[in-house]
């Protein structure tokens, strides 16, 4: 984790990819004056938003399971 990068769990989804969406600008800027230190920076700054994102995706897959398990009591189609 970026010392810098906010909490990012206050974030809403839309939020983090308009945040992330304006690191990738930075970074194409980085690259374009190859400037290798504020790419090594947005780099792990880019990589928490996409950790985050990829924690609530497997959150909400894991929810949705656990649903899916509840409902298997009560609905069953195999017999």
């Amino acid at each position: 984790m970026h010392p810098l990068s906010p909490d990012l769990t206050n974030l809403s989804l839309e939020e983090l990819a308009e945040k992330r969406s304006e690191l990738q600008k930075r970074m194409s800027f980085a690259y374009r004056t190859g400037n290798s230190d504020m790419i090594q920076q947005l780099t792990m700054m880019i990589d928490d938003y996409e950790q985050e994102e990829k924690a609530r995706a497997q959150k909400t897959m894991n929810d949705m399971q656990n649903k899916n398990k509840n409902f298997g009591n009560i609905i069953n189609i195999s017999r």
